[in-house]
């Protein structure tokens, strides 16, 4: 497997973005402000996600998906650790994440990958995303959020 940046050019593997993110027009709006990487394995995208910077010094990972038949092998794990590597490499000094509230396999591979939980954006996606969202059998309706500092 193979971790690239796209150029600003290069299409986007949109139906995987919108498989993190059902809101095209959020999408849109971040890719166009942040840098997007991609996973490929035979010349085929399985996986992406999306470094937006935030703040002086602070970027935020957005998008993290993984192409369903490719789910369940490690991948999710090696992009999240690929995007700390990358954000390091561009000398950002935090990390941080914002996941649903019914994301439960999101949010244990965070943790397993350093992250710290630090707030909670209660009704984020209430108020954000026309239509109700739902994992796992749980509404989607807060945005949990995680950050990391990226020591050199």
């Amino acid at each position: 497997m193979d971790i690239k940046k796209l150029d600003k050019n290069d299409n986007l593997p949109m139906n995987l973005l919108l498989s993190a993110d059902p809101s095209q027009e959020i999408v849109e709006e971040y890719v166009k402000r942040g840098d997007c990487f991609v996973a490929e394995s035979e010349q085929r995208i399985i996986g992406v996600f999306v470094l937006l910077p935030t703040r002086p010094k602070t970027v935020e990972l957005v998008n993290v998906a993984v192409a369903e038949e490719h789910q369940g092998k490690g991948i999710g794990k090696q992009l999240v650790l690929e995007a700390i590597e990358a954000a390091k490499k561009k000398g950002y000094k935090k990390m941080e994440i914002g996941t649903g509230n019914s994301s439960i396999g999101q949010l244990a591979l965070y943790q397993k990958c350093g992250f710290r939980l630090t707030g909670i954006d209660r009704d984020f996606f209430v108020k954000h995303y026309p239509e109700p969202i739902f994992e796992n059998g749980i509404q989607c309706r807060d945005m949990i959020r995680l950050s990391q500092d990226l020591q050199h």
